[in-house]
């Protein structure tokens, strides 16, 4: 069973697939009240930034939401296991916990690849918890590349 924070990154991937972007969707929320604090999908090729990714931006708007660049005791839900920059930035924010949908063995920084968390200089590391909504955050993927195949 997917969680229903996993379910609204799934529909935010869905929508950015809608608009052309490859289908990554993120949810930030406050566990202790249940609330949704941020969601989006990925914006790379409406905002023309290559970091406009769903986590990026869902960190971003917590920020300005909070006014403080630290957001700690919060969930990031992601589609998608975050790439490098992403991994960065979830832990100079520290986020308390990171639920990510498909592996990225080409491009993750999790378990894959450069593995941010891992690293000694690495400041914050969240808890970490792969695997949740991947069959379906996989077959998004897989169906959004072949179709541009």
């Amino acid at each position: 069973m997917i969680s229903a924070m996993m379910q609204m990154a799934l529909n935010e991937a869905r929508a950015a697939a809608a608009r052309g972007e490859t289908p990554v969707g993120a949810v930030l929320s406050d566990p202790a009240t249940g609330r949704v604090i941020a969601r989006d999908g990925n914006r790379v090729r409406e905002l023309a930034d290559p970091s406009a990714h769903a986590e990026m931006l869902v960190i971003r708007a917590a920020c300005r939401r909070f006014g403080s660049e630290r957001l700690p005791g919060l969930d990031l839900h992601v589609t998608l296991e975050p790439c490098p920059a992403c991994a960065g930035v979830i832990a100079a924010a520290r986020i308390a916990r990171l639920y990510y949908g498909a592996p990225d063995p080409k491009s993750g920084g999790v378990e894959h690849g450069a593995r941010v968390f891992a690293h000694p200089q690495c400041h914050h590391r969240p808890e970490i918890y792969p695997g949740i909504g991947e069959a379906e955050a996989a077959r998004l993927l897989r169906g959004f590349f072949g179709e541009r195949r």
